[in-house]
């Protein structure tokens, strides 16, 4: 494969951003980036930034990992956020049946086997949840683990592997053994006090999904879920920055409490992201309907996001207030940290080739590049 040279008149690394910039693409990664100029350079005329990285996407593009375990429907949903910038993405099966896991565990290691690009694993949003704090889960699916699942969470060929669980309702000793596995364990859905959180924190938990949304409240009088993630140093939140799912000020706080590094975006993607679509049919006989840019099942609760990334980031500027590069890098190199991965969220020699080109002026993707290859 022949080394690809470009030339960005402004790009940011993951941590600064620099002017007049080269950098040359071999075998997918980067091999070099400085300032001297590369003969045959193609021009990118933008901002060139890492590619985004999204740990929480249930759908896009019309297609929902539950509705469909198959490549094809990994397929679908890369595609569609990769419009939006995602680069790499953790597909995400929410609360269902043994079967339905097991298919979606199938499909993601065929996924990865045949180096499907944006698939870096699997996230399963329950089924161990709290039934208070189920939001819009399926009561009649959450349930404790089972040697079946045990069976699904060791498989070695799933990639980078994640479980969002309470852990009221799961013994440390379960926590330990998934951790053991290899899984990154996440408190979501969860209706836990502080002492049973930090319990599981203390034996390896490693993250908090969807910071806020279903887990008990920080008081006065007990810290819950909410304060055992923002005070610890060295677990991960995602966030969801849509306008829906946290109130700005929620978001500042925690982003301005929580250790610098440790909060993440994400987007809790559904089905209609990349589309056009006004409703999708759910569990239990329920719909889920689309009003503008907010999901809600027909049972009431919030049901995922239509958000994409690059919207996240732009929110995360606009109405946060946090600054372009902490907001890209809580979209790239936040994330990229948190799944272990070195060599993405981040435009450096030796880094994966996953980049994307923005419009300066309003943020918004004109290109999207997954190991050095356009998409």
């Amino acid at each position: 494969m022949t080394t690809q040279c470009y030339f960005a008149p402004e790009l940011f690394d993951g941590e600064s951003f620099r002017k007049d910039v080269y950098f040359s693409v071999n075998k997918g990664r980067i091999e070099h980036v400085n300032e001297s100029q590369m003969i045959d350079a193609l021009t990118l005329s933008g901002l060139v930034v890492p590619g985004f990285i999204d740990v929480q996407v249930n759908g896009g593009g019309g297609a929902f990992f539950n509705a469909e375990q198959s490549t094809e429907c990994l397929e679908k949903i890369v595609s569609a956020h990769g419009k939006f910038g995602s680069t790499g993405l953790m597909p995400t099966l929410i609360t269902d049946r043994i079967e339905v896991m097991q298919q979606a565990a199938d499909a993601t290691a065929q996924a990865i086997a045949a180096g499907q690009s944006g698939v870096l694993g699997i996230h399963f949003e329950g089924p161990h949840l709290s039934h208070p704090k189920k939001g819009t889960h399926s009561e009649q699916f959450i349930r404790p683990i089972s040697e079946e699942e045990f069976t699904v969470y060791g498989r070695q060929d799933l990639g980078i592997k994640m479980v969002t669980l309470a852990p009221e309702t799961v013994p440390l000793s379960d926590i330990e053994r998934l951790i053991a596995l290899g899984v990154k364990v996440c408190i979501g859905h969860s209706n836990a006090d502080y002492e049973t959180a930090n319990a599981a924190l203390n034996v390896g938990v490693d993250g908090f999904t969807h910071l806020f949304n279903a887990m008990s409240a920080f008081t006065s009088r007990e810290p819950g879920v909410v304060g055992a993630a923002l005070w610890d140093d060295n677990s991960w939140c995602g966030l969801i920055v849509d306008g829906h799912h946290v109130h700005p000020l929620s978001a500042q706080l925690a982003i301005r409490t929580k250790q610098r590094g440790k909060v993440m975006l994400v987007t809790d993607a559904m089905p209609p992201v990349g589309t056009d679509d006004t409703e999708f049919d759910f569990f239990d006989g329920r719909k889920v309907i689309r009003t503008g840019d907010r999901l809600n099942s027909t049972t009431g609760e919030l049901a995922g996001s239509v958000l994409d990334m690059a919207s996240a980031v732009r929110n995360t500027v606009n109405t946060l207030n946090v600054s372009l590069a902490e907001s890209l890098r809580m979209a790239s190199l936040y994330p990229a940290q948190y799944l272990g991965l070195s060599q993405k969220g981040h435009l450096r020699s030796g880094a994966d080739a996953d980049f994307v080109v923005l419009d300066r002026r309003n943020l918004l993707v004109e290109q999207t590049y997954i190991a050095g290859q356009v998409i």
